[in-house]
């Protein structure tokens, strides 16, 4: 007899279902999975023997085929040991009833009981299309699939339990999808930033319209300070947004237990040791990187020079296209990698050159061959510079607090919402992610504008990336403002961040020592 149970795979981001075949048949007693699996399922055969004797459970004395269809895709993971034991108490006529509308995700314990899974998000939603009507998952899931409309998810502890419900004798009730956001931990806040009002206002214009912002200055400037309370300003999550950030996560075993949706932004932190690898994903099963953690987030790179020159080139690509392929012998796997690349470094090796108190030890040579290692195409990527000088006593001193995050939120959510209205239907939400083709559409300006960034533009030097990035700053200024034309006053403070990289990166090599 020939036993079939239904199952998922995945690859990158793309979920596939899976057909569990089991044939039992004479001969002498043997156990085998085919279908190419990987190390984990073929440990599978070890499990779903401990698990069915210890549930109470005959092990079939025969030889036992077990196929995982199609047989051209690797299947990877501990999911298919729930699948495996069904598929194997159907075929020995232990479990008889109807599942060909159900989906079986689950990696077992040598008790029985379930351990949750990687990828559970994606998985469900390629079921739902598929036409499956229900899906039995690990408790610990059952929320995470539950976010899938249209698809009845039932959160199982142990095979008993599932066996139970299967047979009609206990039925599981079906998870609901989470009423209320997830509790969302406390946030740094920018009311705890003395000083350094430009740089806060760069850092609201950056989170308004998600571009990519390099910050320099001398050590003890607030750099760091500022970025890790950027979270508490960047605007809310929109349901697709939420959606394709989760998908990640799952896909990469980063969601709580029990979670369902990201409620806030990720915020991703990588240390400078971090690889090329480590940062665009990989490996010879492709897992996501860094840079698709932070997908519909923000990525903080502290000491922006000490990251390797490879790590810092793989970011060109996808900071350009919002999606990074990793190619290899088993297929291609794609991520979405929308993020918004927060970088701070010193000024040269010692922090101090061009600091108004302090001297720079470090020779002409030195400083020259630090800054070089932010390449030009890096730097014309970043949509904004901004120098953060040292903080002076007098607002250190001062007394009260400053312009608390919710403050600063409430004006990004503000010109965040516009941007969503007019970009609505198009398949991006900000001006940070405003292609080309509608650049001129959506960015007009008025004639005194219009010459002064033609005046810029000529005297500077711009490439035709930078006069884009600057345009779509200038967009965001304004939509802050609440103006629908760019004015003279959004572009002349665009322009103000798109001068720090001549200073310091096109200086003369005999200027500020």
């Amino acid at each position: 007899m020939v036993a079939k149970t239904h199952s998922m795979g995945l690859y990158g981001m793309n979920a596939f279902p899976v057909e569990v075949e089991t044939d039992l048949s004479g001969g002498l007693p043997a156990f085998e999975v085919v279908g190419l699996p990987g190390a984990a399922v073929k440990e599978s055969r070890d499990r779903v023997r401990a698990a069915l004797k210890n549930c109470g459970f005959d092990f079939p004395v025969s030889r036992i085929t077990m196929n995982l269809a199609p047989a051209g895709k690797r299947k990877e993971g501990p999911l298919y040991d729930l699948p495996l034991l069904l598929s194997l108490l159907q075929a020995s006529r232990q479990l008889l009833c109807q599942i060909d509308d159900a989906v079986f995700l689950g990696e077992l314990s040598l008790s029985g009981g379930l351990r949750p899974v990687r990828g559970v998000l994606p998985m469900a939603a390629v079921a739902k299309e598929a036409g499956f009507r229900r899906l039995f998952v690990p408790q610990a899931n059952a929320q995470e699939g539950a976010v899938v409309q249209g698809l009845e998810v039932y959160p199982v502890q142990d095979v008993p339990q599932l066996v139970a419900h299967l047979r009609g004798e206990a039925p599981i009730p079906p998870a609901l999808p989470a009423q209320a956001p997830e509790s969302l931990l406390p946030q740094l806040d920018f009311a705890d930033v003395k000083g350094q009002n430009e740089v806060k206002r760069a850092l609201e214009i950056a989170a308004s319209g998600s571009h990519s912002i390099l910050m320099l200055g001398p050590p003890g400037s607030g750099k760091s300070m500022l970025a890790k309370r950027l979270p508490s300003i960047l605007p809310d999550m929109t349901f697709e947004e939420s959606l394709e950030a989760t998908k990640v996560h799952s896909i990469a075993g980063l969601l709580p237990s029990g979670g369902s949706l990201l409620q806030s932004r990720p915020f991703r932190s990588p240390h400078h040791t971090v690889s090329s690898v480590g940062l665009s994903g990989g490996g010879a099963l492709p897992r996501p990187g860094e840079i698709s953690l932070a997908h519909q987030g923000v990525l903080f790179l502290d000491e922006l020079p000490e990251f390797s020159k490879d790590a810092m080139e793989v970011l060109r690509q996808p900071m350009e296209d919002g999606l990074v392929t990793i190619s290899r012998a088993g297929g291609n796997a794609s991520y979405p990698c929308r993020f918004m690349l927060v970088a701070a470094m010193n000024p040269c090796p010692c922090g101090y050159f061009g600091h108004p108190t302090r001297h720079c030890t470090c020779s002409p040579r030195a400083v020259d061959r630090y800054l070089g290692r932010i390449s030009g195409p890096l730097l014309d990527r970043l949509d904004l510079h901004i120098e953060v000088p040292p903080v002076d006593f007098e607002s250190l001193s001062a007394p009260g607090a400053a312009e608390p995050s919710s403050q600063v939120r409430a004006r990004v959510n503000a010109a965040r919402q516009r941007q969503t209205a007019r970009y609505h239907g198009e398949g991006f939400t900000c001006n940070g992610h405003l292609p080309p083709s509608r650049l001129r559409e959506a960015c007009p300006t008025t004639a005194e504008a219009e010459r002064l960034l033609r005046r810029a533009f000529e005297k500077f030097g711009f490439s035709a990336r930078t006069y884009d990035r600057v345009l779509k700053v200038s967009r965001t200024i304004a939509d802050l403002d609440g103006e629908d034309v760019i004015g003279s006053s959004h572009a002349a403070e665009a322009l103000q961040y798109r001068i720090l990289d001549r200073k310091y990166w096109q200086r003369p090599a005999s200027r500020g020592y």
